[in-house]
């Protein structure tokens, strides 16, 4: 009996630290009380001059949490023998890892040796978010630490692509413990921001190999996309993702899905999958509703393997290990 019991409080803590169980709000309450305060005042100036942060800090998050769970490997610089994350192709148009730094300084000279990166990463990611909308639009649950390891090759081959179909989708979710559901909601961080026209000119032309466009793509948002990107090897021209609301962190994402205004191919996917397509009518109906769910799937997103309690490390610059 005892022997069962022990055996069961074992796995019932190991499910518990895989669940980012170990994460609890207000975790710096104690050892660093002005922690979150720090991020989002840093946060908010920074976005007041630059607007595009929001989307990229969310897609840094992302990024993250896909390779080796939530522990800020996405912020370490290559060294002579490994060519990290940020390195791999998925990650070169990322941005705002000089905010990061800006906060880590603060942080450092306010509590020093006391507050992670990957803290600081979901922290900064939900602050530029909300600044829209001068309120915090989720909770955020604190206590990760920073992992050393950052390999490029792990992040070509974990984090989802923009040509996925719904099933390479699914699966790329699936093993990170997350649902569909989080699936669609958490696309619709493609709310805001742009994107390189190289990620879905493929649907522009020559799609089936006859020169012609991805039938499921929207003929008239097809054509504009061809003026604004000229060929298949464009790799410097942006578009919004979002075409007419690509500023604002809303629900309109999911309209334009329905009038299959996707931009990339994992975009329109959603729509191939009956369980999916009913999770986009839902929201494209519903802003409050969008907003409530997408706080509570980038929750689960942000605790995905992480490293807690005396597992990592906390760097004292989020671009090196200690």
């Amino acid at each position: 009996m005892r022997t069962s019991f022990l055996i069961s409080l074992v796995l019932f803590l190991a499910l518990s630290v895989c669940n980012g169980g170990q994460l609890k709000k207000q975790f710096y309450a104690d050892t660093c009380p002005l922690a979150e305060e720090i991020v989002t005042s840093i946060t908010w100036k920074r976005v007041a001059t630059n607007s595009s942060l929001p989307a990229k800090f969310l897609r840094m998050h992302f990024h993250d949490c896909f390779v080796r769970g939530c522990d800020a490997s996405i912020l370490l610089d290559s060294t002579t023998n490994n060519t990290a994350e940020k390195e791999a192709v998925p990650n070169l148009s990322l941005g705002g890892f000089d905010v990061i730094d800006e906060i880590k300084t603060q942080l450092e000279k306010t509590c020093p040796g006391v507050v992670s990166c990957a803290d600081i990463l979901a922290l900064v990611t939900r602050d530029s978010v909300s600044y829209q909308f001068k309120k915090s639009m989720w909770e955020v649950q604190t206590g990760r630490r920073d992992g050393a390891l950052s390999r490029a090759s792990e992040a070509s081959a974990n984090i989802p692509s923009p040509s996925f179909n719904f099933s390479s989708l699914k699966q790329s979710f699936a093993n990170k413990s997350l649902t569909v559901h989080d699936l669609v909601v958490l696309s619709g961080g493609h709310s805001i921001g742009v994107g390189h026209c190289n990620f879905f000119s493929n649907r522009l032309y020559n799609y089936t190999g006859k020169g012609d466009a991805d039938p499921s793509l929207n003929a008239t948002y097809a054509a504009f996309l061809s003026t604004e990107c000229r060929s298949l090897s464009d790799n410097t021209t942006t578009v919004e993702v979002d075409p007419g609301s690509s500023g604002s962190f809303d629900n309109h994402y999911f309209k334009i899905l329905k009038l299959h205004q996707g931009l990339f191919q994992s975009d329109a996917a959603l729509l191939t999958d009956k369980g999916a397509s009913n999770v986009v009518d839902e929201l494209q109906m519903n802003s409050d509703k969008f907003f409530t769910e997408f706080g509570r799937s980038i929750k689960r997103m942000g605790a995905i393997e992480v490293l807690t309690g005396s597992q990592g490390e906390i760097r004292k610059k989020c671009n090196v290990v200690n």
